[in-house]
């Protein structure tokens, strides 16, 4: 008797329909076709024992499984519980078979038939609706994950036989209901805010900047000036997400098996600090069944590469395409994936390998060749897209001990807030783009046009500092950027000058001071 049942599997973000074709026939053997894993082969060993153990009968005659379309490399244990459905209904011990061809069923499966949680369901649930299907049926702790998705039926069970008797009869069992106190409007509350940290108003200034603009960063200066807990406040300005910014970042982190089954949708924005020591791939992504990196898990929010020069050369030039782009692709020799990259670069360095180049009270001990080589471990390619480029003081005693009031993340995430807005109604009919960093030559061209003045002064700058032409654009995308923090619709010539002030590995000789 041949059984069809629905699955899924994961093609970089999305989810891809799978038919589960069970036959049970005349002769002997168990097989698997359709191109399975490991995992998925192994499926048919824990079926296996699971199905006995419940008191089923595992058919004794020639049974063959075919995953199709067959062309499709298919990965993950989850396959599991629709293999093991369709095997009992195939073997006569499941009599409604309608059920099977209208729900999607993926979940992996103990030896005693207790279903464990999958990766993924939240694209897998996406997929369910747009393919027009009664619902899904998903281990328990995936369900508040699926059950995100408006307008599809979850079904969650912790047991094989609890999926024999829902197939059996549907009627006795009840949707899981999402049992959810408002979360999406509670206030985030942040561990780090501005309001905690003395002096630096330049380093403020800019991060507010990069914020409003979704621009990139880069803090230089000498240990123990701010830097890391500059950046890791960052994120108590930013924004709120949007819903398809939501849907976005916890569809990476569903893919990955980190969304949290009780928290829902993730509505804070991600903020990444990964180590130095992380290779490539976990950077941007990869693996011999793609998986997203750390640029990925961190779309739509912020990625801090603390002490730059640290990293391997190949980790952080790689960085160069998904930066432009938004995206990340992964190719290998069966299959091409697409991952999200849409993030701010936050990073950090210090001036020289002792850490005091430059600085006012300290002296450096390093050799000019030295400073040289250490500055030169990052790119020119990469520092021209970094927007700000900041050097980072350190704080005074009479700032430490200044007790006066400081303005906190709230007042300045309004400003952000605002200047985003502006953003927003600006590129309402472009493709795609939300913020000032995004801007393309044609975008420049009709939002960023520069007065006399300002052009002149650009110019200047421009052959002075010896910039290119991407600094060029970077300059005024900045430069557009402050102007909607002071509500001001046409370019200054003072946003312009302020922009050009961010430009400071450019405009200074770090490294040939001497």
């Amino acid at each position: 008797m041949l059984v069809k049942t629905r699955g899924a599997c994961l093609f970089g973000m999305d989810a891809i329909g799978i038919h589960v074709e069970v036959n049970v026939s005349m002769g002997q053997g168990y097989c698997i076709v359709g191109l399975p894993d490991t995992a998925v082969k192994e499926s048919l060993h824990r079926t296996e024992i699971a199905i006995k153990a419940n008191g089923f009968q595992m058919p004794r005659t020639k049974l063959v499984i075919n995953l199709a379309p067959a062309d499709i490399k298919k990965t993950g244990p989850a396959f599991d519980l629709p293999i093991a459905i369709g095997i009992l209904a195939a073997s006569d011990q499941i009599v409604n078979s309608s059920v099977l061809t209208q729900f999607l069923m993926m979940g992996e499966l103990s030896l005693n038939g207790a279903i464990q949680p999958i990766k993924g369901v939240l694209a897998m649930a996406i997929y369910a609706k747009e393919a027009g299907l009664d619902g899904l049926i998903i281990p328990t702790q995936n369900a508040a994950e699926a059950s995100l998705i408006e307008g599809l039926k979850v079904y969650a069970f912790n047991h094989l036989t609890e999926v024999t008797q829902f197939c059996n009869h549907p009627e006795l069992f009840s949707p899981f209901q999402k049992n959810d106190l408002d979360k999406e409007t509670a206030p985030i509350i942040y561990p780090e805010d501005f309001a905690f940290i003395k002096g630096q108003f330049q380093a403020k200034r800019a991060i507010e900047i990069a914020a409003a603009g979704g621009h990139n960063l880069i803090m230089v200066g000498p240990p123990g000036a701010g830097k890391t807990l500059l950046a890791k406040t960052s994120i108590s300005i930013l924004p709120t997400m949007s819903h398809k910014e939501t849907l976005e970042t916890s569809k990476v982190y569903s893919l990955i098996g980190k969304l949290s089954p009780t928290s829902g949708l993730i509505h804070t924005r991600p903020y990444r600090n990964p180590h130095h020591s992380l290779s490539a791939i976990a950077l941007v992504g990869g693996g011999s069944i793609p998986q997203p990196g750390e640029i990925s898990m961190a779309h739509n929010g912020v990625l801090f590469l603390d002490e730059l020069p640290e990293f391997s050369r190949a980790a952080i030039e790689i960085l160069r395409q998904p930066m432009e782009a938004g995206f990340v692709t992964i190719s290998r020799s069966r299959q091409t994936v697409e991952f999200p990259s849409r993030f701010m670069l936050f990073a950090s360095m210090n001036p020289c390998p002792c850490g005091y180049f430059n600085h006012p009270q300290k002296a450096c001990i390093c050799s000019p060749s030295v400073v040289r080589k250490y500055l030169h471990k990052i790119s020119g390619p990469l520092l021209d897209r970094i927007d700000l480029q900041i050097e980072v003081v350190p704080v005074s005693y009479e700032e430490l001990t200044n007790h006066a009031k400081i303005e906190n993340s709230v007042t300045i995430r309004e400003r952000v807030q605002k200047a985003r807005t502006i953003q927003l109604k600006r590129f309402i009919q472009g493709s795609g783009i939300i913020t000032n960093a995004q801007m393309q030559s044609s975008e420049l061209k009709n939002w960023a046009k520069l007065d006399d003045a300002s052009a002149k002064l650009l110019k200047m700058a421009m052959e002075q500092f010896h910039l290119s032409a991407r600094a060029y654009d970077r300059i005024i995308k900045v430069a557009r950027t402050i102007a909607d923090l002071e509500g001001s619709k046409d370019i200054q010539n003072q946003h312009i000058s302020e922009s050009i002030q961010y430009r400071m590995l450019d405009r200074a000789a770090w490294g040939q001071a001497y």
